[in-house]
Protein backbone atom coordinates (compact mmCIF):
# COMPACT_ATOMS: atom_id res chain seq x y z
CA UNK A 1 0.00 0.00 0.00
CA UNK A 2 1.58 3.52 -0.40
CA UNK A 3 -0.94 6.87 -0.07
CA UNK A 4 -0.90 8.92 -2.85
CA UNK A 5 2.06 10.45 -3.88
CA UNK A 6 4.35 7.52 -3.22
CA UNK A 7 6.64 5.14 -5.21
CA UNK A 8 9.76 5.78 -6.73
CA UNK A 9 10.02 8.38 -9.44
CA UNK A 10 12.33 7.32 -12.29
CA UNK A 11 13.96 10.43 -13.45
CA UNK A 12 12.49 12.81 -15.83
CA UNK A 13 9.97 10.37 -17.28
CA UNK A 14 6.70 11.50 -15.59
CA UNK A 15 6.94 7.74 -14.15
CA UNK A 16 6.31 7.50 -10.59
CA UNK A 17 7.05 3.38 -9.63
CA UNK A 18 3.86 2.12 -7.50
CA UNK A 19 4.67 -1.95 -7.77
CA UNK A 20 7.90 -3.42 -9.63
CA UNK A 21 7.78 -6.83 -11.32
CA UNK A 22 9.35 -9.27 -9.63
CA UNK A 23 9.56 -12.83 -7.61
CA UNK A 24 5.88 -12.48 -6.03
CA UNK A 25 4.46 -10.00 -9.13
CA UNK A 26 3.84 -10.40 -12.82
CA UNK A 27 3.71 -6.97 -13.75
CA UNK A 28 5.12 -3.29 -12.74
CA UNK A 29 2.62 -0.73 -12.43
CA UNK A 30 3.18 2.91 -12.55
CA UNK A 31 1.59 6.50 -12.09
CA UNK A 32 2.74 8.21 -15.43
CA UNK A 33 2.58 11.83 -16.44
CA UNK A 34 2.54 12.39 -20.02
CA UNK A 35 4.27 15.74 -21.08
CA UNK A 36 2.51 17.88 -24.09
CA UNK A 37 4.23 16.83 -27.30
CA UNK A 38 5.25 13.03 -26.16
CA UNK A 39 4.48 10.72 -28.34
CA UNK A 40 5.73 7.70 -27.52
CA UNK A 41 5.73 6.13 -30.97
CA UNK A 42 3.73 2.71 -32.21
CA UNK A 43 5.10 -0.71 -31.07
CA UNK A 44 4.03 -4.24 -30.36
CA UNK A 45 5.19 -6.69 -27.79
CA UNK A 46 5.61 -10.21 -28.83
CA UNK A 47 4.62 -11.44 -25.22
CA UNK A 48 3.86 -8.64 -22.50
CA UNK A 49 0.18 -7.12 -22.24
CA UNK A 50 -0.50 -3.31 -21.15
CA UNK A 51 -2.99 -1.62 -19.34
CA UNK A 52 -3.66 2.41 -19.64
CA UNK A 53 -6.31 4.02 -17.65
CA UNK A 54 -6.84 7.94 -17.63
CA UNK A 55 -6.63 10.48 -14.85
CA UNK A 56 -6.53 13.55 -15.79
CA UNK A 57 -6.74 14.98 -19.11
CA UNK A 58 -7.02 14.41 -22.89
CA UNK A 59 -4.44 11.82 -24.46
CA UNK A 60 -4.71 9.68 -28.44
CA UNK A 61 -5.01 6.53 -28.12
CA UNK A 62 -4.54 3.50 -29.93
CA UNK A 63 -4.55 -0.02 -29.93
CA UNK A 64 -5.37 -2.41 -33.12
CA UNK A 65 -3.46 -3.63 -36.25
CA UNK A 66 -3.54 -1.25 -38.81
CA UNK A 67 -4.53 -2.05 -42.53
CA UNK A 68 -0.88 -0.68 -43.72
CA UNK A 69 1.80 -0.42 -40.83
CA UNK A 70 4.33 1.09 -43.27
CA UNK A 71 2.21 4.44 -42.74
CA UNK A 72 4.61 7.14 -40.64
CA UNK A 73 2.04 8.22 -38.28
CA UNK A 74 -0.38 6.37 -36.08
CA UNK A 75 -2.55 8.85 -36.56
CA UNK A 76 -3.39 8.40 -40.22
CA UNK A 77 -3.96 4.31 -39.02
CA UNK A 78 -7.04 2.63 -39.90
CA UNK A 79 -7.77 -1.08 -39.11
CA UNK A 80 -9.73 -3.11 -41.51
CA UNK A 81 -13.04 -2.23 -39.76
CA UNK A 82 -12.41 1.48 -40.04
CA UNK A 83 -10.96 1.95 -36.61
CA UNK A 84 -8.97 4.89 -36.22
CA UNK A 85 -6.76 6.29 -32.86
CA UNK A 86 -9.50 8.15 -30.13
CA UNK A 87 -9.52 10.89 -27.65
CA UNK A 88 -9.43 10.15 -24.05
CA UNK A 89 -10.09 11.95 -21.22
CA UNK A 90 -10.72 10.92 -17.48
CA UNK A 91 -12.13 7.33 -17.41
CA UNK A 92 -10.37 6.38 -20.45
CA UNK A 93 -9.16 2.58 -20.83
CA UNK A 94 -6.67 0.78 -22.91
CA UNK A 95 -6.26 -2.81 -22.38
CA UNK A 96 -3.61 -3.49 -24.87
CA UNK A 97 -2.97 -8.12 -25.43
CA UNK A 98 0.71 -9.20 -27.18
CA UNK A 99 1.16 -8.93 -30.40
CA UNK A 100 -1.24 -5.66 -30.88
CA UNK A 101 0.37 -2.35 -32.06
CA UNK A 102 -0.67 0.70 -29.69
CA UNK A 103 0.55 4.06 -29.04
CA UNK A 104 -0.30 7.26 -27.18
CA UNK A 105 0.36 10.60 -27.59
CA UNK A 106 -0.30 14.14 -25.80
CA UNK A 107 -0.93 17.17 -28.45
CA UNK A 108 -2.82 18.85 -25.70
CA UNK A 109 -1.53 21.91 -23.88
CA UNK A 110 -1.61 20.65 -20.46
CA UNK A 111 -0.29 17.30 -18.89
CA UNK A 112 -2.20 13.97 -18.84
CA UNK A 113 -1.92 11.46 -16.06
CA UNK A 114 -2.76 8.51 -16.40
CA UNK A 115 -2.20 4.53 -14.67
CA UNK A 116 -0.51 1.92 -16.50
CA UNK A 117 0.66 -1.60 -15.57
CA UNK A 118 2.42 -3.62 -17.71
CA UNK A 119 3.70 -7.37 -17.83
CA UNK A 120 6.72 -6.84 -20.40
CA UNK A 121 9.45 -9.49 -19.77
CA UNK A 122 12.28 -7.24 -18.02
CA UNK A 123 10.05 -5.34 -15.54
CA UNK A 124 9.12 -2.10 -17.12
CA UNK A 125 10.72 0.13 -14.73
CA UNK A 126 14.18 -0.98 -16.07
CA UNK A 127 13.09 -0.12 -19.60
CA UNK A 128 11.65 3.20 -18.30
CA UNK A 129 15.00 3.65 -16.16
CA UNK A 130 17.12 3.00 -19.84
CA UNK A 131 14.92 5.22 -22.05
CA UNK A 132 15.11 8.29 -19.09
CA UNK A 133 19.02 8.35 -20.15
CA UNK A 134 18.45 8.52 -23.81
CA UNK A 135 15.97 11.56 -23.50
CA UNK A 136 18.13 12.94 -21.05
CA UNK A 137 20.37 14.67 -23.71
CA UNK A 138 17.15 17.10 -24.69
CA UNK A 139 16.33 17.94 -28.78
CA UNK A 140 15.60 14.99 -30.45
CA UNK A 141 15.70 11.54 -29.68
CA UNK A 142 18.21 8.99 -30.79
CA UNK A 143 15.85 6.73 -32.99
CA UNK A 144 18.16 4.04 -33.27
CA UNK A 145 19.16 4.05 -29.66
CA UNK A 146 15.64 3.92 -28.88
CA UNK A 147 14.92 1.09 -31.16
CA UNK A 148 17.66 -0.85 -29.37
CA UNK A 149 16.54 -0.26 -25.74
CA UNK A 150 13.01 -1.38 -26.95
CA UNK A 151 14.48 -4.82 -28.63
CA UNK A 152 16.11 -5.78 -25.53
CA UNK A 153 12.46 -5.36 -23.91
CA UNK A 154 10.65 -7.21 -26.16
CA UNK A 155 9.25 -4.38 -28.00
CA UNK A 156 9.09 -3.31 -32.20
CA UNK A 157 9.32 0.33 -32.93
CA UNK A 158 6.41 0.68 -35.85
CA UNK A 159 6.51 4.60 -35.32
CA UNK A 160 9.40 7.12 -34.02
CA UNK A 161 8.95 8.52 -30.49
CA UNK A 162 8.67 12.32 -30.10
CA UNK A 163 10.43 13.55 -26.99
CA UNK A 164 7.73 16.63 -25.45
CA UNK A 165 8.54 19.85 -27.39
CA UNK A 166 11.03 18.06 -29.76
Amino acid sequence: MLPPGQGEVIADLGATLKAAMGPDTSTSSFEVVIRPGYDVGAHVHTRGEEVFFVLEGEIDLLAFEPQDRSVSDWHEWVSTSGRRFMRGGPGAFMHVPAGVPHAFANRGGGPVRMFFQSSAPGGHENYFRELAELLRGGGPPDQEAIARLRQRYDMVQLTPVRAAGG
